[in-house]
């Protein structure tokens, strides 16, 4: 029998996964389940594009790392806007379920705490709130110990003659990372003397904006609730 849709993107097992716990069920209770596990599909894709922009920094592939954080930015603009979607959920809606979630949390997301240090922001105080046998601490501690984004464009920079500090290049990489002179002289340097550097620079400042928009408005809307 020939592959199918449904078969190929195991669409029942996907609808079956909703699973309230209001009794009787609260309407806009799956309005909350599915946004939520919609995020946790995205973090799943821009974890796996953080890992190839990894690559594409350290074998120094300009286009390629372009188009990785063009198509990072533009999933950051989906996950803003569909903030949207639930904000459509009023205060009082989301009270006639909430007790039902007891401790359950957005901050417990193991994927974007992932994300956070992929990225370069890494607190390992974060492990204390993970089970010590659990998959997601594994993860976690494997994500510790690896060179975030920012350590591969480190090497991105030094094939284009920026001098890497010392520090940076044997930097403990279970520390978040930091703003640094040296580098940020190097970028301006690049900017003027490499016009198609600047589309890069200009896309990871963009996904960034894009990222603290979403923490800004992620922030507001629980504070409504």
């Amino acid at each position: 029998m020939p592959l199918n849709y449904s078969e190929y993107l195991k669409v029942q097992q996907l609808l079956e996964l909703q699973v309230l716990r209001s009794d009787p069920p609260e309407h806009d209770e799956t309005l909350f389940i599915i946004i939520h596990q919609v995020y946790e599909l995205w973090f799943k894709q821009l974890l796996h594009e953080f890992d190839r922009l990894k690559v594409e920094f350290c074998s120094n592939d300009l286009y390629g790392a372009i188009h990785r954080l063009q198509r990072a930015r533009t999933i950051m603009k989906t996950l803003v806007s569909q903030l949207d979607i639930l904000e459509t959920m009023t205060p009082m809606s989301f009270a006639s379920f909430r007790d039902r979630l007891e401790e359950a949390s957005g901050f417990q997301s193991i994927q974007f705490r992932e994300m956070e240090f992929v990225l370069g922001y890494k607190r390992a105080t974060m492990l204390e709130f993970v089970p010590k046998d659990s998959p997601a601490r594994a993860i976690l501690e494997r994500r510790l110990k690896e060179r975030t984004v920012v350590d591969c464009f480190y090497d991105f920079l030094t094939h284009h003659g920026v001098t890497i500090p010392d520090e940076l290049k044997n930097r403990d990489v279970t520390q978040s990372t930091e703003p640094n002179e040296t580098i940020q002289k190097g970028i301006s340097r690049l900017y003027r003397e490499k016009p198609e550097l600047a589309i890069l620079f200009e896309q990871m400042v963009d996904y960034d904006e894009g990222q603290q928009e979403w923490r800004y408005r992620h922030v507001k809307m629980v504070e409504r609730t």
